[in-house]
């Protein structure tokens, strides 16, 4: 079982921080809330936890004052309404940094980001063995059937992944579309990453696909694509930045 700490000197802000992990992630253990520079250090001491949820300003000073006191290994999720302690967080074991308002989809994202680099969860241990079987060697081809006829398609010639309905579609450049038989999860460790990028959590996309991105309202970016995407063709907040790597060729 996960278990979690939570800085945070506003009660609604915790309230609702709390309320969102409970609903991402019902098997996490909520094991303390502090609101304190001097209450952090004092739970740190005492307990250990898995996952640390951190406002930076706090009633007494800054978060990082927590982490100059005493060494703490765990990952952190920062979660603050200031953006300029964004390099400083990313030194203190910093894993992502959310802006307030927190958005549940920035926040599924990093605790999924969480969970691919935590051995402690079945869930991480499933995404790190798909990473190790698929990242040296992503499908070249995926099977596909129409009635009772099955034949394949390359990897390159699929334009989206999405998710609809209940359903999972594999979407070719020629705009035939497919049922899949696997989730989205699952396809996104199939794949080569840097042809494929997974832009929100319904969907994948070929960068071939992509003419152009801009800037969109909600600090989102709207992708302009090539066959149209058939879902909404946003990439969301939380995943601009890795986003914008991807696309420039850094990861």
């Amino acid at each position: 079982m996960i278990k979690y700490l939570i800085i945070e000197d506003e009660p609604l802000a915790f309230e609702e921080l709390k309320r969102m992990v409970e609903k991402l992630r019902p098997e996490f253990q909520m094991s303390g809330w502090s609101q304190s520079v001097a209450q952090s250090i004092s739970l740190l001491k005492s307990q250990s936890f898995d996952l640390i949820f951190a406002d930076i300003s706090l009633a007494d000073g800054l978060c990082f004052d927590i982490f100059n006191e005493i060494p703490v290994n765990v990952p952190v999720i920062f979660t603050t309404a200031y953006d300029e302690y964004a390099i400083k967080a990313f030194k203190v074991n910093g894993i992502d940094y959310l802006l307030k308002p927190i958005e549940q989809e920035e926040l599924e994202h990093a605790i999924l980001r969480f969970e691919r680099n935590n051995v402690k969860t079945a869930a991480a241990e499933v995404l790190s063995a798909m990473d190790i079987q698929y990242s040296n060697c992503p499908r070249t081809r995926f099977m596909v059937k129409t009635g009772d006829s099955f034949f394949h398609v390359e990897a390159f010639d699929i334009a989206f992944f999405y998710s609809e309905d209940k359903y999972t579609y594999l979407h070719l450049f020629s705009s035939k579309r497919f049922v899949m038989d696997y989730s989205l999860d699952t396809i996104e460790g199939m794949l080569d990453r840097k042809l494929f990028y997974r832009i929100s959590r319904g969907c994948i996309v070929n960068i071939r696909a992509i003419e152009k991105c801009c800037r969109y309202f909600g600090g989102r970016l709207k992708l302009h694509c090539t066959p149209q995407l058939p879902i909404e063709n946003l990439v969301s907040r939380g995943r601009v930045k890795t986003f914008l790597e991807w696309f420039d060729g850094i990861i």
